[in-house]
């Protein structure tokens, strides 16, 4: 009775539809065993109800807890609910050795529940994060009784997530290292290690080199941090099995995508929609005001995803919905049904300027902004898209574009609303005195106090032969920065910023070329940024109309 009024009381604060069934038996632990003879644990959440089909949900963070709660939710909801911990985790044989095992683990978890008696020949798949990755990883080979998936806050191909811009997202992973090594305590000791461990991270952060850096977060040397930092070029052959982006346009089943405008995977999972309708498939892709952990985004994805699977795959009745929704952000934004992402947009160009100005109009004569950038003191970074949800989104950016490091260029007030929507990209003229180093740029909405709240960023890293130079050094770089969907309001100024890295969400560039894992030689250096008529370093933004509500 007590799980019951809990599940009810859930429902009700999530405004899920009503629950089909109260009776949900529940078997844990079950052992499915897999080609190679290891051994998954598993929970089957059974509703009392004839001929309902199955939800797969595999993941690496437990079958307690939340998912213990979601579980029975969807079971309610008339679906076989099946909850499976990844090898190595949480009671299942083997090492976690991520993304290794996910495809042929998966494709034998698919067998077993074909050998069911409640089986129906169709089942759906559900999860956040990881949870998606899992699901690309089976998703081509699944057949026709795949008939739905719900991938949130994930992506099909997670190289380029991990290397973003070429560089390496530090604090995402290593966070993510050390709360997968905190599972393997207790869940008591678990929270007291995490606790713990905040303060070992915080060191295990700013270490060089960072092969040592895992050790230092957790206690232990743990393989797969060692892996990437090794494999971290473009053309490795270790990522070529660890992605699934290669066959996702042979992806039949609908799949309802879920994300946020803070998102660490956004750009890739935004690559997976365009891909997917470019193949013709059934896309629903909702994108918020949320970071990576956002409780919004938990809700929203909980109530799209069982709309989800109750039109297609248990065939229930639904309500037509546009097949994109997008929050966009600022004053006067607000949720907006659109036919598809992006929509059609004008690529307009805010220029650089002498002065810290930013303009439509490019300048004809410019002197170049110096700055100098300092591995040993790298520039910060505020906010933004990170693992941890405390820490990441929009703040006030002032004490960054304070220090030295930084170029900031901002606009005058604006007299009538500027609304953009969809990919975001800046091209940076520079001379540098280094041959390697990284570019970082970030657009901020400056309010009528002052405050300068980041909308969208990106980093790029530069090594010989990447682009071209000229014979003085020169360099075009061109920097994608996350996608968005923003209203900058009358009277607020955008503002660009233009630095040398944003430690530790990107692990500094040291100047020197040395290998990302063992690199401890920290070389400063100058560089101009070039704004005039033969240089016009500008900021390209898609202007839409006002979306419609």
């Amino acid at each position: 009775m007590t799980v019951r009024l809990l599940t009810r009381a859930a429902a009700a604060a999530l405004r899920l539809p009503a629950a089909r069934t109260g009776r949900v038996a529940v078997r844990r632990d079950i052992p499915v065993r897999v080609r190679d003879g290891v051994t998954l644990r598993t929970d089957h959440y059974a509703p009392g109800l004839p001929a309902a089909p199955c939800v797969l949900i595999r993941t690496p963070y437990g079958r307690g807890g939340p998912i213990r709660l979601l579980g029975r939710l969807i079971a309610e909801r008339g679906f076989h609910v099946v909850i499976q911990s990844c090898r190595g985790t949480f009671g299942s044989g083997g090492e976690f050795a991520p993304f290794v095992h996910e495809r042929d683990d998966g494709l034998d978890t698919l067998d077993w529940l074909r050998r069911q008696p409640w089986w129906t020949g169709a089942f759906g798949m559900f999860g956040a994060s990881y949870q998606g990755f899992v699901q690309w990883a089976v998703a081509a080979e699944a057949g026709e009784e795949l008939r739905a998936m719900v991938a949130v806050v994930t992506a099909s191909a997670t190289r380029d997530s991990t290397y973003a811009g070429e560089s390496f997202a530090l604090d995402t992973v290593l966070t993510w290292v050390e709360l997968i090594e905190a599972q393997t305590v207790p869940w008591l000791a678990r929270q007291w290690e995490l606790k713990r461990g905040q303060p070992r991270l915080a060191r295990a952060l700013t270490h060089l080199p960072l092969v040592e850096a895992d050790g230092i977060a957790t206690g232990v040397t743990v393989p797969f941090f060692q892996e990437w930092l090794r494999h971290h070029t473009p053309d490795a052959d270790y990522w070529r099995t660890r992605v699934f982006g290669d066959r996702i346009t042979e992806v039949r089943a609908p799949v309802a995508m879920v994300s946020g405008w803070q998102d660490i995977f956004l750009p890739a999972q935004l690559d997976d929609y365009a891909r997917l309708r470019a193949a013709g498939a059934r896309v629903r892709l909702v994108v918020g005001p949320w970071t990576h952990g956002s409780p919004g985004l938990l809700l929203a994805s909980l109530r799209e995803g069982v709309d989800w699977l109750d039109t297609h795959l248990a065939g229930r009745p639904a309500p037509p919905r546009a097949p994109v929704r997008v929050h966009v952000g600022g004053v006067g934004g607000g949720w907006r049904d659109l036919p598809d992402w992006p929509p059609p947009a004008t690529p307009v160009r805010w220029y650089l300027r002498s002065g810290g100005a930013l303009a439509p109009q490019p300048q004809e004569r410019g002197t170049p902004d110096r700055i100098r950038y300092d591995p040993a003191d790298p520039t910060p970074s505020l906010g933004g898209p990170l693992l941890v949800a405390q820490r990441a989104g929009p703040v006030d950016n002032r004490p960054v574009e304070a220090r030295p490091d930084v170029l900031t260029y901002t606009s005058e007030p604006l007299r009538e609303p500027v609304e953009v929507a969809g990919p975001v990209r800046a091209e940076i003229h520079l001379r540098s005195e280094l041959s390697y180093l990284d570019v970082f740029v970030r657009l901020c909405d400056v309010d009528r106090r002052g405050r300068s709240w980041n909308v969208c960023d990106g980093l790029v890293r530069v090594e010989p032969g990447r682009f071209p130079r000229d014979p003085s050094g020169l360099v075009t770089v061109p920097v994608p920065l996350w996608p968005t969907a923003y209203r900058f309001a009358p009277g607020h100024r955008l503002r660009v910023q233009v630095s040398g890295g944003a430690h530790p969400r990107y692990a500094r560039n040291p100047g020197t070329g040395e290998p990302l894992g063992t690199a401890v030689t920290l070389r400063a250096g100058w560089r101009e940024v070039l704004h005039d008529g033969e240089h016009p370093s500008a900021l390209v933004l898609p202007l839409v109309p006002a979306l419609s509500t």
